[in-house]
């Protein structure tokens, strides 16, 4: 069953999007705004410090517009590198898979590491894998902090440390879907160059925005 009906009520019984709490229901019960307006930066403008910091960062820039996270991801793909460069990714559940194959169909060149389902992103072997990278190659390392597939968190510190351990100048990009906002992040203290993330699961909105920083 994907949801239950009573009376007035659907629940989603899903990953997500999730059930909308009612107060954020009830605060989207009003008239639409004129994004023109020249009080619309008055509503717009306060999201992005309280984004900055459930992201955990003061350095990053936020950003918000209408997305799904695949488009956050082909945002911050096509936004920072360019087809023929070589990323590093760990395929460990149906999410890490999608974020590969949007990367071979934007024309980067990926270096795909299996691992089992059930398992997470493996820093030892993205050391090592980058310590290989002698002509530094790899423009980025592509990890995936929750795999919704499978439930499972990745320590997103611990690539970070493999990364600096392997002393290479690579960017870190996270997927953050079904994390941020659910599980703390800490975008400065881990290095992370990208993050990605949607309104849909633990910012617990409408689904439709791409949350990013």
């Amino acid at each position: 069953m994907l949801n239950s009906r009573i009376p007035g009520r659907n629940f989603l019984f899903v990953p997500g999007p999730t059930n909308l709490p009612d107060r954020i229901v009830r605060a989207m019960s009003v008239a639409s705004e004129d994004h023109r307006s020249p009080t619309f930066p008055d509503l717009v403008k306060p999201l992005f410090p309280g984004l900055k910091k459930v992201f955990g960062t003061e350095k990053g820039h936020a950003f918000i517009f209408p997305a799904s996270g695949t488009g956050g991801w082909e945002a911050a793909i096509t936004n920072t590198l360019s087809p023929g460069d070589k990323v590093l990714a760990q395929r460990f559940g149906q999410f890490s898979h999608l974020w590969i194959d949007l990367c071979k169909r934007q024309g980067l060149e990926v270096i795909v590491q299996e691992r089992e389902w059930g398992t997470g992103n493996d820093p030892e072997l993205i050391e090592e894998t980058l310590k290989a990278d002698k002509n530094h190659e790899i423009k980025a390392v592509l990890a995936t902090h929750n795999e919704t597939a499978t439930g499972v968190t990745s320590d997103i510190a611990a690539v970070r440390r493999a990364m600096d351990n392997a002393k290479h100048p690579a960017m870190l990009f996270v997927d953050g879907v079904s994390s941020v906002a659910s599980l703390e992040f800490k975008m400065d203290e881990w290095g992370v160059d990208v993050i990605v993330s949607g309104s849909q699961k633990g910012f617990m909105l409408p689904a439709g925005l791409l949350l990013m920083a």
